[in-house]
Parts: structure tokens; sequence; C-alpha cells
């Protein structure tokens, strides 16, 4: 039996880059997936079910969170992976548009499915979150400084969240991950040249960008039973560039 075996698990933005890779090691696992995405054509034949979701939105997150109870029965496992980053700027220029965004898809998202979701897992006395973070909270890159700031809020919320929420079986912990091969990368380069990954390889002791399978990797054991004794850790997945 796999090490998910029998768990319901939801993955927002799960229909590609890290949220893909722990889908696809969710299911190689034995977990029935819901993958929530504004993309739903994407999420097809990805090995779960998928429903289009704004998790910025709160009708659409309950909705998710009704579809899913009503195909799967519970939810076990919520994984809060959709994001967004406005471009490389300066933190004055940035446009309000885009703060606003970064923080509804970022940080909104993590709240709302809380709202949904947490009574569940109170309610089955046990559950797993897992709030996908990155270094960018940890160990900020200049001209970012509004998605450094909504993953550092990430990490604080997944704290205050675990030790809200440990009397009630309900673990959270969240990934921090370094730039990977995913859709954002452009959008956190500035613009996808040899020159630049160069520059930002240079700050990952480990010499490569991560990867969607490192984050289904460390997710898998973070959400499963091998993890029973684990809460509010926000763990690095950067190949040492936050030491």
């Amino acid at each position: 039996m796999g090490r998910l075996a029998g768990k319901v698990a939801i993955v927002t933005g799960g229909a590609s880059g890290f949220g893909a890779g722990i889908v696809a090691k969710f299911v190689a696992e034995g977990a029935q997936v819901m993958i929530a995405d504004l993309n739903i054509d994407a999420a097809k034949d990805m090995g779960g079910l998928a429903v289009q979701c704004d998790v910025s939105e709160d009708a659409d997150v309950a909705a998710m969170v009704a579809a899913t109870q009503k195909a799967l029965g519970r939810v076990d496992i919520l994984v809060n992976n959709a994001g967004t980053t406005h471009l490389p700027a300066p933190m004055e220029d940035v446009t309000e548009a885009d703060f606003d965004k970064v923080f509804m898809v970022n940080c909104k998202s993590v709240y709302l499915t809380a709202k949904h979701v947490v009574p569940l897992m109170k309610g089955q006395g046990a559950g797993a979150i897992l709030n996908v973070a990155s270094t960018a909270g940890v160990s900020p890159r200049p001209r970012l400084n509004w998605y450094n700031a909504s993953k550092g809020w990430m990490n604080n919320a997944t704290k205050g969240m675990a030790v809200e929420l440990a009397p009630a079986g309900v673990r959270v912990n969240a990934i921090n991950p370094v730039a990977g091969e995913t859709p954002l990368l452009k959008s956190f380069m500035g613009e996808d040249t040899p020159e630049m990954r160069a520059t930002f390889l240079a700050t990952i002791p480990m010499g490569r960008f991560s990867t969607p399978e490192d984050m289904g990797n460390a997710a898998c054991y973070l959400c499963s039973d091998e993890a029973s004794m684990v809460t509010g850790v926000c763990m690095e997945v950067d190949g040492g560039r936050c030491i």
C-alpha cells in the first residue's frame, strides 16, 4: 500500500508546476486527489478529479470543498499550492492591482481554505495542511518585495495555524521551495535568458533549480502519517539557498 493510501487530498494550483508534482506523487502513493485550478483542462488525465476554482473567491473555495466531499466523502489533506507573483520591480513601482492580486492569491486563499476545510478536519479529529511558501519568505530577493512579504506571511500563518489546531489533531506545515522549472520562473527572473538563469543558479549551492518532483517528495512526507509528530515546520527545499 502507498504512503497516502486511503487519504483524500485537495491540491490547489495542482494542474501545473509544483502542484502537478505534488499531485503526481500523491496519486502514486495511493491518495484520491481533487485538483483545484483555474485551468481545468490542464488537470485532465492527471489521475485525480478536477474542479475549476479561483482560490481568492469564497464562493469558489466553498464549491471546491463541497465537490470534494460529494465525490470523495472527506478531506484528509489540504495543500495550499496556488500562488502568483508580480514582476521584478522597485517596491514603489509595483501597481496596486498587482499587490492586491499577490495577497489575494497567496494569502487570502489560505484563510478561505481554512474557513471551509478546518471545520471538517476538526470534526474528523485529524488532518494535514501544507502551505507552499517560498525561500523568498525566508531570505528575500530584491525587487520582489511584496511577493517576498506574502510568502513570509504564509510561513508565519503556518506556525500560528499549527499551534491553534494541534489540540484538534490537525497538523500544519509548509515547504519553502527555491526557484524551479515552473510557469512562474520567468516572472521571478523578469526575463528567461541564460545570463539571468546563471545569476539565479549562483545563489543555490547545489547548483540546480528545484523540480516538481522535489516538492512532491517533501509534500508526501509532511502530509503522511510518517510525520505524525511534525507540525509548524517550514521546510526549506532549496538546495542550500537559505543557509
